[in-house]
């Protein structure tokens, strides 16, 4: 389904992939239990997760942020002109007015799960650049996309901009798979612009995912609220806690909601059993050599260009092209 507002066109993708109750059913039939962390992000999955990214413990955003404010020309400059930009998860927005503001691109395509996000980040977008013509797609970034190819044929070359580490929430193979499957619509010669949490102190990454003031522990129970509220479920919230942490085995945060007791969930007649200390498996954020993720891209089909980092060398976003 698509909609048009001023130089905003509007696709709801979300309809043709699969649906949530498939997705929790899967997942909580697994030995270990999993929920997909696409589903954290409903409206209040998205005010947590802002207020996550302003904390003081959670360095990723700010120090991301950072990078883009000092090198977003230079960004500009690699991508090259009339370079269609097509942004993974907008979220916000806020990093990507800088690249949009240094790049002006021919068309701007942002997909994001959050819908209200979405169309709150593009409109913003659209009054800053007003003569930018923007898609914005409904999807789940995590499944194949077709992207319509309105706007994109007259770009002289097409570019990827997945920043956040995002990318850090697939396994190392799912991650490669996922920049593979995106190789085609980018074509030769196209890019890949990727923001990437770096491997570092264990203690800064435990405390950047088990903050003070308890803003990511809600965050990954309201999850369960979500839940409640879209399937008809009846998870009792102060029978599970927030537990993450650092697995320098497999080079990721791991984020878990913990079973406090034994009990049992009902979900659209589907019923689950939890032992006490049964956990649920949310979401992973894998963290990265430099080396190793460019490594990573090589194995999908891109070489590595240019990397940006800041001064701690805490996180960096690389430049990745497609051979000629």
């Amino acid at each position: 389904m698509g909609t048009s507002s001023a130089r905003i066109t509007f696709h709801d993708l979300l309809p043709a992939q699969p649906s949530m109750l498939a997705d929790i059913l899967a997942g909580l039939s697994q030995p270990q239990k999993r929920i997909p962390p696409k589903y954290f992000y409903d409206a209040r999955g998205c005010e947590l997760f802002d207020a996550i990214c302003g904390l003081p413990e959670y360095y990723p955003t700010r120090t991301e942020l950072a990078i883009m404010r000092s090198n977003a020309r230079a960004m500009a400059e690699r991508l090259g002109p009339a370079c269609a930009l097509i942004e993974i998860g907008c979220g916000n927005s806020e990093k990507t007015r800088l690249l949009l503001e240094a790049l002006r691109p021919p068309i701007f395509v942002a997909i994001d799960i959050a819908r209200e996000q979405l169309e709150s980040s593009c409109n913003a977008l659209a009054r800053l650049l007003p003569g930018m013509p923007i898609l914005a797609l409904r999807a789940d970034f995590a499944q194949p996309i077709a992207v319509p190819l309105t706007g994109l044929a007259q770009a002289r070359r097409r570019a990827l901009y997945f920043p956040g580490s995002t990318i850090g929430n697939f396994t190392r193979p799912e991650a490669a798979a996922f920049l593979a499957r995106w190789a085609p619509l980018l074509g030769a010669g196209g890019g890949a612009l990727i923001g990437v949490d770096l491997r570092k102190d264990d203690a800064l990454l435990n405390a950047a995912y088990n903050d003070a003031q308890g803003v990511t522990a809600e965050f990954n129970l309201n999850v369960l609220r979500h839940i409640n509220h879209a399937l008809g479920a009846d998870f009792d919230l102060a029978a599970f806690r927030h537990h993450a942490f650092y697995d320098g085995g497999h080079g990721r945060i791991e984020m878990h909601l913990v079973s406090l007791k034994q009990q049992r969930v009902t979900i659209r007649g589907h019923e689950f059993e939890f032992c006490a200390g049964e956990t649920i498996h949310t979401e992973n954020s894998c963290k990265y050599g430099i080396g190793e993720f460019q490594d990573l891209a090589r194995a999908a089909g891109f070489e590595p260009v240019e990397c940006w980092t800041d001064e701690r060398t805490l996180f960096a976003v690389h430049y990745f092209s497609l051979p000629q």
